[in-house]
């Protein structure tokens, strides 16, 4: 098992914990997590772009000029595709970009994302995640403690409101309960940082 240290919220060592290898000591599956990330991408897509096709453009309802005779090319509406301010031919239309990985990719891409982060030493383990009120100086300055830089993702072992919202105005920081937590926010992160609570939470669910 590894073994990781603890801090405080102030960014000094208090102890050291194992992890369990089972979640955050497995070789790393890039393809699952690849798939994983698409997956996620994929389903925060609105889909809501739409263009009008010819029966959808007003006008054109009369034929432009004769059949016959002009040396033009015959034309039955100014609105086909063709035409200055026709309608768009094969034009992209409201839809759905969500589909669905199986449980058992999605668990494995998880476990990876964890121990990918714990190969690139950029998981960090806090003792105790506790903001009294809703303060953004003390998230910021537990992140200077603990020498974070770039982006950062919080996880917590249950929602903590006053976690959440005095983290919200720090940029490129993201916070996340464990039941809510995915493997794009991980590998997007330049450091995961893990209350022990959540270490544990996460252990009891996907050690099985």
């Amino acid at each position: 098992m590894a073994t990781v240290p603890v801090y405080d919220m102030n960014g000094t060592k208090v102890s050291e914990t194992e992890l369990n290898d089972a979640v955050f000591g497995i070789t790393p599956n890039e393809a699952v997590m690849h798939a994983a990330v698409v997956n996620y991408l994929a389903n925060q897509r609105q889909g809501t772009q739409s263009t009008l096709t010819r029966t959808e453009v007003s006008g054109g309802g009369r034929k432009p000029y004769r059949q016959k005779g002009t040396g033009h090319a015959r034309q039955g509406s100014t609105r086909a595709p063709q035409w200055y301010h026709g309608g768009i031919a094969l034009g992209p239309k409201p839809r759905s970009y969500r589909f669905r990985l199986n449980k058992k990719v999605r668990r494995l891409a998880l476990l990876s994302a964890f121990s990918q982060k714990v190969l690139d030493q950029n998981l960090l383990v806090v003792d105790q995640l506790a903001v009294d009120g809703f303060k953004t100086k003390t998230i910021v300055k537990m992140l200077d403690g603990l020498k974070v830089e770039g982006k950062a993702l919080i996880v917590t072992q249950e929602a903590d409101k006053q976690v959440y919202k005095s983290a919200a105005n720090i940029p490129g920081v993201k916070t996340a309960a464990v039941n809510s937590i995915n493997v794009y926010d991980i590998l997007n992160a330049d450091a995961l940082i893990l209350s022990k609570g959540a270490v544990t939470r996460i252990e009891e669910v996907y050690a099985k």
